[in-house]
């Protein structure tokens, strides 16, 4: 385990730099604290999710997926770490197959919406598509194991079908996008 902080701020990033994980200093606004930053903004939203009544099932996979997110952050903030696998995917995917499995198949698009917590899974959904995108643009400038890319991507599908999960459960239901309502 690395140093603990003592004291929080410590003025080296006062001239506009970050300090990664292996020591070198990088500006705030580069493309790698911009991903490793957009994990943990999705990591915070999956926290606002976890601050609604859940499914204890679901609370715990997401718990999981916070500390997933975490070594992914960790991942990104130290070139060349690798700390998110192909287990963990495969395990994202079981858990959208076994979510996805009773859901009807989608015949309109959903608006977030839904009830508290489906909102507030939409939300984190769009966090986490954001965090890929970032993910993908850091990895035409530096090295990005795939599997990075590949989580967040695996990830943001899960919590689309959380999403609609939590906003039948709730008794609100999903939230149809009416395309029908400009017409006459």
């Amino acid at each position: 385990m690395g140093n603990r902080l003592s004291k929080i701020y410590t003025r080296t990033g006062d001239d506009g730099s970050t300090g990664l994980g292996d020591g070198s200093r990088v500006a705030k606004d580069s493309a790698r604290v911009g991903a490793y930053g957009t994990v943990d903004e999705a990591n915070s939203t999956i926290g606002l999710v976890l601050a609604s009544e859940l499914p204890d099932a679901i609370r715990g996979q997401l718990v999981a997926i916070q500390h997933q997110m975490f070594d992914l952050g960790g991942e990104l903030c130290i070139p060349g770490h690798a700390a998110i696998f192909d287990a963990d995917i495969d395990r994202l995917e079981q858990w959208l197959d076994a979510h996805n499995e009773d859901l009807p198949p989608l015949k309109d698009f959903i608006l977030p919406g839904g009830g508290e917590a489906a909102a507030r899974c939409h939300i984190a959904r769009t966090v986490v598509r954001r965090a890929e995108r970032e993910t993908v643009a850091l990895s035409r400038l530096e090295d990005v194991r795939p599997e990075a890319v590949r989580y967040l991507n695996r990830l943001s599908d899960l919590l689309f079908v959380l999403a609609r999960v939590l906003a039948r459960s709730s008794g609100h239901g999903e939230v149809l996008w009416n395309h029908e309502r400009r017409k006459g």
